[in-house]
């Protein structure tokens, strides 16, 4: 790895949108660190395709939702890199069930993953980048933040958490040089949309004006953008990536 290569984490970087991110940032010439909970074949794959791409990649396993976890992982990106450009909070899980049926640990699981995650993570990479006056974190929230979905109030609250974490963050670290943004996908094709039914995918193409599914590159795209030089003026936006579904 060259030394002057800028340093990439992405949370949740082993498959899905967070692989497709990976891959598009170290072909921007990052250094991407990707970031895995427990399936580390899943993270070397990652790397793999990160390397093939032209670019430059590591894995680190560790549990986004333990404070000690993330510190450690931190305290050691900075020993061996010693700063850090760029964070992408995409790890997320979703534990779905109607609202009078939801368990107490499921709620808590899933808003320790998707919001508390991004709360400790950005934490950490705020230390790193305060001290460049330089630095872009994005957060991969969701459609359903906005609009809501049956089945999801615990998902449909830590993505909506997330664009409130997200403004507030953009306002706090503005003067220090760092953008915060968030990203709001649509439905994706990803081993998520993957599972669901035909029936079911038909009737979420219906509630889609361009009638098609997104891309995990698409999104990918977008991260490279909002992290890029000529996205140095936008912060504590959020962003839409969704076929038209939610205007």
């Amino acid at each position: 790895m060259s030394k002057d290569k800028k340093m990439a984490l992405v949370t949740g970087g082993s498959r899905g949108i967070g692989r497709a991110v990976c891959i598009e940032l170290a072909r921007a010439g990052y250094h991407v660190i990707v970031n895995y909970a427990s399936n580390s074949a899943a993270a070397e794959e990652t790397v793999s395709s990160c390397e093939e791409a032209g670019g430059s990649a590591e894995y680190c396993g560790f549990d986004v939702s333990n404070s000690e976890e993330v510190s450690r992982a931190f305290s050691e990106l900075k020993s061996a890199h010693g700063s850090l450009a760029v964070l992408v909070n995409n790890a997320g899980i979703a534990k779905d069930g109607l609202l009078l049926r939801l368990k107490d640990q499921d709620w808590d699981r899933t808003l320790d993953v998707n919001l508390k995650g991004a709360f400790l993570c950005s934490r950490e990479a705020a230390k790193l980048m305060v001290k460049a006056r330089n630095g872009s974190i994005v957060n991969i929230s969701s459609v359903v933040a906005e609009m809501g979905n049956p089945g999801q109030a615990p998902y449909c609250a830590s993505k909506a958490g997330l664009i409130g974490l997200t403004r507030s963050m953009a306002r706090e670290l503005a003067s220090r040089g760092i953008t915060v943004n968030a990203i709001t996908p649509g439905f994706i094709k990803t081993d998520m949309t993957d599972a669901l039914g035909e029936s079911l995918k038909e009737e979420h193409l219906k509630a889609i004006p361009l009638g098609r599914y997104g891309e995990p590159r698409e999104v990918a795209s977008l991260v490279r953008f909002l992290c890029s030089g000529d996205a140095r003026y936008i912060t504590g936006q959020v962003i839409g990536i969704n076929g038209g579904m939610y205007m």
